[in-house]
């Protein structure tokens, strides 16, 4: 399943996801992913989260993300939830791309993974691909 937190920079995106990622520990049985470029985030979750910066693995681009979370849920299969910071400074703004890779990664994830994603742009600006998992 995929989910986006949408809104323009500076809308609280991320202090949303770190909540949900603080939250989801007392109530997951799997194992949780934060996913960023960088290490913003690393001081503020939780430590039991798994961190990941796609800066340290050079993943650049949607279908190079698309292939390390694919080798992620394939070494690992207790990974309940993915949350990702900022999928846009991992991929870039080929919207049409993006959607292409959410489409797979749905595909892929199914019911038994979820994956959050944050999403700097307004939904009006995104194609429908997109949009469909807003929410």
């Amino acid at each position: 399943m995929i989910k986006l937190i949408t809104g323009e920079k500076g809308t609280g995106k991320t202090k949303i996801m770190i909540d949900m990622m603080n939250e989801a520990i007392s109530s997951t049985n799997g194992s949780l992913v934060c996913i960023e470029k960088g290490s913003n985030l690393r001081t503020q979750i939780n430590y039991k989260v798994r961190w990941c910066d796609t800066e340290f693995y050079k993943v650049d681009g949607f279908e190079a993300f698309y292939g390390f979370v694919s080798g992620m849920l394939a070494g690992n299969y207790d990974i309940e939830k993915i949350f990702v910071d900022g999928i846009l400074k991992i991929g870039g703004r080929d919207y049409e791309a993006l959607g292409a890779m959410l489409d797979k990664l749905a595909a892929l994830t199914g019911d038994a993974t979820t994956v959050i994603f944050t999403v700097s742009a307004n939904d009006a600006d995104m194609p429908a691909s997109v949009t469909k998992y807003v929410g």
